[in-house]
């Protein structure tokens, strides 16, 4: 089976989202890039010459972004994960995928361009599927209270 790659519905910003992810994540590219014709421009409305769409990868993971007009938005019933080691990287991806955009609740953020991203700690879900009850509630308590995670104040939660 091949990869599933998502794809993300832009008005006309798809490039310019791209560049910008792929300047925040390593192992990252701008692959081909296609152009709308003159064919189908009365159905698709876009000048002939503008992008249609833009293949890139987020470190090793294909993405393609598309300039499909204005019809669909961006929600948060879909978002990016990124697993983050370190509280460096929490706030590396944080700081840098939230320019532009807002912070959202529970490590959750919307960028400029209105997709929604989770930035993950990824001792977390250890701690929340820990079998002792109190340990996984007082960190849930913990991470409710919060919009960036905190790694160090989520592991106090946890030790109790």
């Amino acid at each position: 089976m091949e990869t599933i790659t998502p794809c993300l519905w832009f008005d006309s910003e798809g490039e310019e989202a791209a560049r910008f992810y792929v300047s925040i994540f390593k192992n990252s590219e701008i692959g081909a890039i296609s152009r709308y014709g003159k064919e189908g421009q009365e159905i698709h409305g876009k000048p002939e010459g503008a992008v249609m769409t833009v293949a890139f990868t987020l470190n090793g993971q294909p993405f393609t972004a598309l300039n499909g007009g204005p019809h669909f938005k961006f929600n948060e019933a879909i978002s990016l994960q990124v697993p983050c080691e370190t509280q460096e990287e929490v706030d590396y991806y944080w700081s840098r995928l939230v320019e532009g955009g807002e912070e959202g609740p529970c490590g959750w953020l919307k960028d400029r361009f209105g997709v929604s991203w989770q930035i993950i700690p990824t001792v977390l879900p250890k701690m929340l599927n820990d079998p002792d009850q109190a340990k996984s509630q007082r960190v849930t308590k913990a991470f409710l209270q919060m919009k960036k995670f905190d790694i160090a104040a989520l592991e106090r939660a946890y030790s109790g």
